[in-house]
């Protein structure tokens, strides 16, 4: 199951540089996951400071 970004994301930018298979982008107005690409690794999720990462 792929992880998704909810509109808690404050845009803080954590999360992208620890995604391995690069598929978390910044958005309007908070970064986006792409579910083709996310691997369910959680490494998203143990970074972000308001645990918007969240299984899809």
């Amino acid at each position: 199951m792929a992880y998704k970004i909810t509109e808690d994301c404050i845009a803080c930018g954590a999360c992208a540089p620890e995604c391995p298979a690069q598929c978390i982008a910044e958005g309007d107005p908070v970064y986006v996951i792409d579910a083709g690409k996310c691997t369910d690794c959680a490494a998203c999720a143990g970074v972000c400071p308001t645990a918007a990462c969240v299984p899809a």
